[in-house]
């Protein structure tokens, strides 16, 4: 294996660049299309959770039917997200772009007018369809045109993303539910996409090269029963271990968990495997040559650890606001809204320092601040008072704000050119199976905590803060190792040498 240096301009920038701008003015609305095209589909895809108990009684639906439209939105991008590092490299800039925004605009329409529930999941799958391109098309695209001297400010950017559409989202949809109908959540973004799409098809350009590469379809097949399987097995969990549902409900239930997550399994493995043989003649739909680079693997293990405890906190706190303290879904939205816009805000100063200084000045003091927040956590009870989550809240954001921009920058700057678009992507399956994962996880330690405290005579609002407890808990034993990986990924101009991903 030749050591050779991977990092992409990785020597020091001319003193004058700091002078010169970043991007040409083409190359700057194609970053800035991407994101305003990322932000709306983000977007949307936060609305939905607010609207599920208006969807149960509009459309007649159980609540395990409801569940359907955030699921099938989670398998479908676990199914495709895994496929954009080969689509990205196989088509070029313009063409994905103009298809992922179709993709999302269709699914988005058909929600606005679908005449019931299945024709609903149809819409969200198609949206989701779209949706996983977007983030994996942004990243790539901004590594491919962003010298390295740059790239922290615009991940910046992409942080501001990441942080205001969450946080708009859930209030969004709680107004137009509190004074319109739920086609409204589509309605409004409907407009926005279209917008988009006809603004990019008119001036986004091809950025990069594309290959010749034929597509693998047993990988395909391979992927979607790998990921979606694991994906699938762990949204069925809660179900699995229910004391509500009924012993019957709760058999079938545990039953296609395991079988989900048996398929899931073997699949993946007979993928990973198939992947390592046709990497070798440059025809693998996931390149996992990407791992090779030590600080990529490392980055990416320590974006796994996060994303199961964050994702898994943000779906449980909501539930312990509103169950344990009796808070309503729009107050509980205002409630975190301090933190998203913090984060937002911070995302620009967070990426300049990250040029400047490197990780280890950000990462470290960002994974303290994450890890004692979460044990704070630990501390709330029936009484905790508003303002202190709220507080609490606000600094997680900060602390997850200076992680998430030098961990995408550090770990896709640590491959060749040619990897970016398998590194995005490999980025973007790793956030959705761990976030799934820890939303399963810690939903779980929720319920059965919950449902043993009310067998033992406790009140609805202390048996909601033992779940929540417990789940916090874990939570933050979870996410201890971020400590220690915060210390070990390095800045990619910072490394004295590494090992090329694309070495044989």
């Amino acid at each position: 294996m030749a050591a050779t240096d991977i990092r992409p301009g990785a020597s020091p920038a001319p003193a004058a660049a700091a002078d010169q701008p970043v991007l040409r003015p083409e190359e700057s609305r194609v970053i800035w299309l991407l994101l305003a095209a990322a932000f709306v589909a983000i977007l949307n895809e936060t609305t939905m959770g607010v609207a599920i108990p208006h969807l149960i009684g509009d459309l007649g639906i159980t609540a395990v039917a409801a569940q359907w439209l955030t699921t099938a939105f989670m398998l479908t991008m676990a199914v495709v997200i895994p496929i954009t590092g080969f689509l990205l490299r196989r088509f070029t800039t313009r063409q994905i772009f103009i298809a992922a925004m179709s993709l999302f605009s269709l699914g988005t329409l058909i929600a606005v007018v679908a005449p019931g529930f299945p024709v609903l999941v149809v819409a969200r799958v198609v949206q989701a369809s779209g949706t996983a391109i977007m983030m994996p098309l942004l990243m790539t695209t901004l590594m491919t045109i962003v010298p390295p001297h740059a790239r922290g400010r615009m991940m910046g950017r992409v942080s501001i993303v990441m942080s205001l559409a969450p946080a708009i989202g859930p209030t969004l949809s709680g107004f137009l539910l509190d004074n319109l109908s739920w086609r409204w959540i589509f309605g409004i973004v409907l407009p926005i996409a279209l917008v988009a799409l006809a603004i990019g098809a008119r001036w986004i350009h091809n950025l990069g090269e594309t290959t010749s590469a034929p597509i693998d379809v047993p990988s395909i097949v391979l992927s979607a029963l790998g990921f979606g399987g694991i994906v699938y097995g762990l949204s069925q969990i809660g179900g699995a271990v229910s004391h509500t549902a009924g012993a019957e409900a709760e058999a079938v239930s545990t039953l296609s968990l395991w079988i989900a997550l048996g398929v899931g399994v073997v699949a993946l493995g007979l993928f990973l495997w198939r992947q390592v043989l046709l990497q070798r003649v440059d025809d693998a739909l996931l390149d996992l040559r990407v791992f090779r680079s030590r600080n990529f693997a490392l980055s990416i293990a320590q974006m796994a650890v996060l994303s199961v405890a964050f994702f898994g906190v943000i779906t449980v706190l909501p539930l312990y606001m509103q169950s344990v303290l009796e808070i309503s879904p729009l107050e509980t939205g205002l409630a975190v809204l301090p933190g998203s816009l913090a984060m937002g805000i911070a995302g620009p100063f967070i990426g300049r320092i990250y040029d400047a200084r490197g990780t280890k000045v950000l990462l470290i003091p960002g994974s303290i601040i994450a890890v004692s927040v979460l044990w704070a956590y630990t501390t709330f009870t029936q009484s905790t008072p508003l303002w202190i989550i709220v507080v609490l809240q606000t600094v997680l954001s900060l602390g997850l704000a200076l992680s998430f921009t030098p961990l995408f920058t550090a770990s896709l700057a640590s491959l060749e050119p040619k990897f970016y678009a398998y590194g995005s992507a490999v980025l973007g399956t790793v956030q959705q199976v761990a976030g799934a994962a820890g939303i399963a996880v810690l939903i779980t330690v929720l319920s059965a905590v919950t449902a043993s405290s009310l067998e033992s005579g406790a009140s609805e609002a202390a048996a909601g803060a033992a779940g929540a407890h417990a789940a916090f808990l874990l939570a933050a034993i979870v996410a201890l190792p971020l400590l220690v990986g915060a210390f070990l990924i390095r800045k990619p101009a910072d490394e004295p040498s590494t090992v090329s991903a694309a070495a044989d």
